[in-house]
């Protein structure tokens, strides 16, 4: 399909393989696919000029102006049928819908397609933590990210952490590589205090209790904090784990029980976004020790909600959290123990974390993240045939 602008003149014409997005509650609709909700979320108000065509498998985005759906038929949710959809049908599919360039927001493309391509890289730990992946899925992201990189126009890398490890690992060239960092949405924000005392009272939540959020897989470490947790004194607020389960989560719940700790941590289960602010604002500390983070969301929308924040000072935590929260080595239960009783037992510091952090997560937002991502869009048209920067 070809787009005329009001002017008369052609509009650029973007494909974006939205296959991931998930409508569905679980971990499947948390990371990779939070990021393509907000960036289609975004993008039509970031240049008027652009229309774009979004190949789905659900009509989430139906009527939305300058959005414009292909309803796949074939039940895309499956990984073998997207990766055949992606791979085989795909480029028939860009063909045919005259798109001037295709965003892979998902690490890969069509790589027998002759349309000119960007792919989003949302972290390499594939290739770092390959024993945490199932076999096939870490074979399919190894061989397809490296040929979807190297044959892309531009490379987008959510953090100057997951470039750098583009750049160690693929030896792609740096100035090929645009960093285009995450945002958080505004409803992350500070809420009334009333209205949260009565989220608390409605949810049956104690008025003290530590956060964290995240899907159980073993990446983010939640053993790693369940025996801190388990060092902490004996009037220890309770400590809410929310999120989905991932993969290989039954380490959790066997430390747990060893450590009897089933009375004092308690597991919610995957949150919808909606009701996430309410759950960071309710909290009076947020912890992520996660061992490794393309970017590391979660983090950054406790922030912009005023929560106190402990991560890790590994990949790219630094990198978001920056000097507002507290970072401790991710290995070290003992110091993430001392970190997490310092900020429990002084509200000065708890204050003064609350202030920095809403003040930091200020500099990242998605309306700054699409406006971004056209950019590079436009920069990956002028450059030449087969001078793609690898």
């Amino acid at each position: 399909m070809i787009f005329v602008r009001e002017d008369g003149q052609r509009a650029l014409h973007i494909g974006v393989n939205a296959h991931l997005l998930s409508v569905t509650a679980g971990y499947r609709s948390a990371g990779i696919s939070w990021y393509i909700h907000n960036l289609l979320d975004h993008l039509p108000q970031a240049d008027p000029h652009v229309e774009y065509t979004v190949f789905t498998n659900n009509r989430y985005f139906e009527d939305v102006p300058g959005l414009h759906l292909q309803v796949s038929r074939l039940p895309t949710r499956r990984p073998p049928v997207r990766i055949f959809w992606e791979q085989a049908i795909q480029p028939w599919v860009l063909y045919r819908s005259h798109v001037d360039l295709c965003h892979g927001p998902a690490f890969v493309g069509a790589l027998a397609s002759a349309c000119p391509m960007v792919v989003t890289v949302h972290d390499l730990s594939f290739l770092l933590y390959p024993e945490n992946f199932r076999a096939l899925n870490r074979l399919y992201l190894q061989v397809f990210t490296r040929q979807s990189v190297r044959r892309a126009r531009r490379v987008l890398a959510v953090s100057n952490s997951t470039k750098d490890d583009l750049i160690r690992f693929y030896g792609i060239a740096s100035s090929k590589i645009d960093v285009i960092h995450n945002g958080a949405d505004p409803s992350f924000r500070p809420l009334p205090a009333e209205h949260v005392d009565a989220f608390r009272v409605e949810r049956g939540l104690p008025d003290r209790f530590v956060l964290f959020v995240g899907t159980l897989e073993p990446r983010k470490n939640v053993v790693g904090l369940v025996e801190a947790y388990a060092q902490l004194p004996s009037d220890r607020p309770p400590l809410m784990l929310v999120g989905a389960k991932g993969w290989l989560y039954d380490e959790i719940y066997r430390r747990i029980e060893a450590l009897n700790l089933s009375d004092e941590i308690h597991f919610v289960g995957y949150v919808p976004p909606d009701d996430l602010p309410w759950w960071y604002n309710a909290a009076e500390l947020f912890v992520y020790p996660s061992l490794y983070e393309g970017f590391g969301l979660p983090p950054l929308e406790a922030m912009a909600c005023g929560t106190p924040v402990i991560t890790s000072t590994v990949s790219s935590l630094p990198e978001v959290v920056g000097s507002a929260g507290m970072l401790v080595d991710p290995g070290d239960s003992q110091m993430l123990a001392e970190a997490m009783q310092r900020v429990l037992t002084d509200a000065g510091a708890r204050a003064r974390m609350r202030v920095a952090g809403i003040d930091q997560a200020q500099g990242f937002s998605w309306d700054h993240a699409a406006q971004h991502t056209v950019t590079s869009y436009r920069q990956a048209l002028m450059v030449g045939e087969g001078n793609h920067g690898v």
